[in-house]
């Protein structure tokens, strides 16, 4: 019988030395095949912790891929699917308005570029 982990269990596997993801339900430790990885180390570490079904099945990986990911498997998921973690809803909106005055700048100078030209 396979280790059963929670989410919030996989969730805290999330630094380069102790890495886990989730595909299909199953936990796998991809800790020491991130040097191996042939799409580099990033795109594993951007899903560190969290479910990797829907990236992994994104960029269609080969069978050799899906077994080298078995030979990773380490245990299955209990429960809901870790999610990435969420930017709260304060701090994208003070983003959204600090780039207000930029669009108002590119349109304004849209229109006289526009004005310019069709008056030639």
């Amino acid at each position: 019988m396979s280790k059963v982990f929670t989410a919030e269990e996989v969730a805290q596997h999330n630094t380069r030395d102790d890495l886990y993801i989730v595909y299909r339900g199953k936990v796998y430790d991809c800790s020491e095949y991130l040097d191996e990885h042939p799409g580099g180390e990033e795109v594993i570490m951007d899903c560190a912790g969290t479910d990797a079904t829907e990236p992994f099945e994104d960029i269609g990986h080969s069978e050799d891929a899906h077994e080298i990911l078995a030979n990773l498997e380490v245990g299955e998921l209990k429960g809901g699917v870790p999610a990435k973690p969420v930017v709260s809803a304060a701090s994208s909106s003070s983003s959204d308005s600090s780039s207000l005055p930029l669009v108002a700048l590119a349109g304004l100078i849209l229109a006289v570029g526009a004005f310019l030209f069709l008056r030639t």
